[in-house]
């Protein structure tokens, strides 16, 4: 599970987040590339944008869901 003390600071200010167990996996740029940005020069993924409609809602959720190492959280829960 995603660890909010963990968060990494390029994260978009809202409820999704990406935390510093991301292995760069690509998982959540390819279920949500409008919310999911890889730091190339970390080598890892962040929420660049939250969602913004519902679409990117349900997507931002799979990809969460989808994460191998659980590194996506959403801080609402």
């Amino acid at each position: 599970m995603a660890d909010l003390n963990r968060k990494l600071a390029n994260n978009a200010p809202g409820r999704y987040y990406v935390d510093d167990q991301c292995i760069d996996c690509d998982v959540c740029r390819d279920t949500s590339p409008s919310n999911f940005k890889r730091e190339d020069s970390g080598a890892f993924s962040f929420v660049f944008q939250q969602p913004r409609n519902e679409s990117e809602e349900l997507l931002c959720r799979t990809a969460m869901d989808a994460c191998p190492v659980e590194a996506i959280g959403d801080d609402s829960r």
